[in-house]
């Protein structure tokens, strides 16, 4: 009798851990690199080109209270360079943790852009910060 039981529980245990397991991939973080690409004007909402496992993407940062509160982020500008993590959504990338890296850092599917973007802001945007 006590075996039984030993048995059908390791047997509920074996069908029920690929269903925890499932939902736990759903909620891990993805790891992200970042290049702001356009002036933040609401830093909850900050345009940036994502790379993502080698797929690179035009997105929106989405970042919640925490991140809102960091200092990384409250110092955001145009071309800063973002190594992230958080999870994809159909708005955007939901931001879960934040670091400033430097662009010889990012992926070289964005070090391109983040060049391109340096030399645009020195450019057209840098002339009129006085």
């Amino acid at each position: 009798m006590m075996r039984t039981v030993i048995l059908l529980c390791g047997v509920l245990a074996c069908q029920l851990a690929p269903g925890l397991s499932e939902s736990a991939i759903a909620e891990e973080d993805t790891l992200a690199f970042a290049v702001v690409s356009e002036i933040p004007k609401d830093l909850a909402r900050v345009s940036a080109r994502v790379a993502i496992e080698g797929t690179v993407t035009d997105t929106k940062l989405l970042a919640p209270e925490q991140i809102l509160s960091n200092l990384i982020w409250k110092k955001l500008e145009i071309c800063h360079a973002l190594k992230l993590e958080g999870q994809q959504a159909p708005e955007g990338f939901r931001v879960t943790s934040v670091r400033a890296i430097e662009g010889a850092m990012l992926p070289m599917a964005l070090q391109g852009f983040a060049g391109d973007c340096l030399l645009r802001k020195a450019l057209e945007i840098a002339p009129f910060v006085d």
